[in-house]
């Protein structure tokens, strides 16, 4: 005896597959939050693009995206501060904190716009574990502190 499922029962399973996708993204853990914004200011995230207000939590994975009136600054849990200006677009690529293991990570891309930098303990303990990505370039942070342009 064989079971075969009815178009209605492909249906379930096809939405009991996306809701578990959408219970993963959901797990993603923090890895900081918006602690300033001003004017328009997008957050991408896995799930859907929504409006980032202060204290929006911010996971690996999400872009900011600000408009022209736009501006907003983040605080990563290793006190990293990240401030974008109008019209720039960042992605936080990767991020670990976990210095009684050793395993320190920041990777983000400034796709386009301003970018205000200040280091924070991953940088300060391994700096070499730091990376900006740009379109023309790649930062490794070796200081504390530094402001990038990408594009127009």
């Amino acid at each position: 005896m064989s079971a075969t499922l009815n178009p209605f029962g492909h249906f379930l399973l096809t939405l009991l597959c996306l809701f578990s996708l959408n219970v993963q993204a959901d797990e993603s853990p923090v890895v900081g939050y918006v602690k300033t914004n001003s004017g328009a200011v997008l957050l991408m995230s896995a799930e859907k693009p929504a409006a980032a207000a202060v204290g929006t939590p911010v996971r690996v994975g999400d872009r900011l995206r600000t408009a022209a009136d736009g501006s907003v600054g983040l605080t990563l849990k290793d006190n990293t501060m990240l401030s974008l200006g109008p019209n720039s677009e960042l992605s936080i690529d990767a991020y670990l904190f976990e210095p009684a293991r050793e395993e320190l990570r920041l990777a983000t891309r400034l796709l386009h716009g301003t970018l205000h930098f200040i280091s924070g303990v991953i940088a300060k303990l391994k700096p070499e574990a730091v990376s900006i990505e740009t379109p023309s370039a790649t930062i490794g942070v070796r200081g504390t502190r530094f402001v990038v342009k990408a594009g127009e």
